[in-house]
């Protein structure tokens, strides 16, 4: 077992007292890190900014040299990375291999993307008011960024920090999940060690409130990008100040399944949408609106797919789903269902606990005004609803706090259309699940579901400034 520790730029650092993570599987002792102070994040963030004035001087070839030997660097390192993602937040090994090969390609996106990162000319003399001048802007690095990342992908969320900001030319201040010190811990060593590193450019920093706020309070940070929850974004955007503030928050996912859709494959994609990493995804599919044509034909097939997920040791290959979290996401997950069941729903596949292994539940006869509909649940629990075609359920679908990602399944031409054009959200899925994302695209959400977006190229020009220059 290795212990996670700080980095103050460059230079690894202890604290005086260290926290440790203990297996949400099996209890056994993962890692350790650091307990760190305001102080701590102070002393970041001073570091950052020398650092920053520097990397802004650095060449792009450099930058995304760095990148593209981390990248080989975690390819060499990928079975470890795996399995340190298993042991502290107990996702299924086969899915932790997946998140590393994802990251590996983010870091590499990243790369080729700021190669080709670029500004335009302006004519101003197109207007009456201008004249011909050379006019053009270009893209600058923000300065320093304050990157602040949850649990559930404790390796990409990171990288979808971390490649797009430094390659921009800027410094970062991260504060991992305390969930999964010893993954950001092993990615960011390969930054600091890389023949390539800028020095200084990246610190490490651990902690919950006291050290976010000190970060994100600070006047040293232009950026803030923060993955997490609504109620800790609605303080960052409060407390922040005059930054650049990126936020990619929670959501309630839905989606509408039409009486012309492959119900089979509808029913397959929505069981893995909606239980893959144990419900634990942002845009984890919670809300199934069916035709009423289709809706008991689908019931019974969505019960049947979900039957069919493996629970169990997140270290055996076949394993679908392991535990939740903590025990604090399992008693939440049970009162969920045990709300909506009082409220006159039914659990087409009973409640089942163990330990921390809550086992999926597909619920039917839920009604819009009940919470397991209304809030995000962040769980292996999915809603069937039953509504009057598309007209119907769109309205319902929009009628939520959050906007991240919806889909539908359908072979209606006319009725994709409409969704791509009224569906509320920051992404569309056309016969898929909403939980679909390809780490190259724009994402983000509306309304509560975030502002920003991230995707390498978007992260980029949010972690960049525009320059505006006229030679007259």
């Amino acid at each position: 077992m290795m212990d996670a520790k700080i980095f103050f730029g460059s230079k690894e650092a202890k604290a005086k007292h260290s926290s440790e993570r203990l297996s949400p599987f099996n209890g056994a002792l993962v890692s350790t890190a650091p307990i760190c102070d305001a102080e701590d994040a102070k002393k970041a963030l001073h570091i950052a900014q020398k650092a920053a004035k520097v990397a802004k001087k650095t060449t792009i070839s450099q930058r995304c040299n760095w990148l593209l030997d981390v990248a080989n660097k975690l390819q060499e390192q990928k079975e470890d990375i795996a399995k340190t993602i298993t042991d502290e937040v107990g996702k299924p090994i086969a899915f932790a291999r997946v998140e590393v090969e994802r990251c590996i390609e983010t870091v590499t996106l990243a790369s080729e993307t700021m190669r080709t990162m670029h500004g335009e000319t302006i004519n101003t003399d197109a207007m009456e008011s201008g004249k011909k001048t050379m006019s053009f802007f270009r893209r600058e690095p923000a300065g320093v960024v304050v990157a602040i990342t949850p649990f559930n992908f404790p390796l990409n969320l990171v990288a979808h920090k971390l490649a797009p900001a430094l390659v921009a030319g800027n410094a970062v201040v991260l504060k991992p999940t305390p969930e999964a010190p010893l993954t950001a811990y092993k990615f960011a060593k390969l930054f600091v060690e890389s023949e390539f590193a800028i020095p200084d450019a990246l610190s490490v920093v651990y902690g919950d409130a006291e050290v976010g706020n000190a970060l994100i309070t600070s006047d040293i940070p232009r950026v803030i990008s923060f993955t997490g929850s609504v109620p800790v974004g609605e303080i960052i955007t409060k407390n922040a100040g005059i930054k650049k503030v990126s936020l990619e928050l929670g959501g309630n996912a839905a989606t509408y399944i039409d009486k012309s859709a492959d119900l089979d494959l509808a029913a397959q994609r929505c069981a893995l949408g909606a239980f893959v990493n144990s419900g634990q995804v942002c845009i984890s599919l919670q809300r199934i609106y069916v035709d009423s044509a289709i809706y008991d034909v689908f019931a019974v097939k969505m019960a049947e797919a979900t039957k069919k997920l493996i629970v169990g040791s997140p270290y055996d290959d076949e394993t679908f789903m392991g535990p939740l979290i903590d025990d604090d996401a399992c008693d939440r997950a049970m009162g969920w269902v045990e709300s909506a069941i009082e409220e006159g729903a039914i659990a087409l596949l009973p409640p089942h606990r163990e330990g921390r292994m809550f086992h999926p539940c597909v619920m039917a006869n839920v009604r819009d005004d009940m919470a397991i509909v209304c809030e995000e649940v962040f769980a292996p629990i999915v809603s069937l609803v039953k509504v009057d075609g598309f007209e119907d359920a769109l309205p319902r679908m929009n009628n939520s706090p959050f906007g991240l990602q919806f889909s539908i399944f359908t072979n209606d031409l006319s009725l994709t259309k409409k969704a791509i054009d009224e569906l509320d959200a920051g992404g569309v899925v056309i016969n898929d699940m909403p939980t679909l994302r390809f780490d190259i695209q724009p994402y983000g959400g509306v309304k509560l579901s975030g502002v920003g977006r991230e995707g390498p190229r978007f992260a980029i020009e949010e972690m960049t400034e525009i320059k505006s220059i006229m030679i007259c």
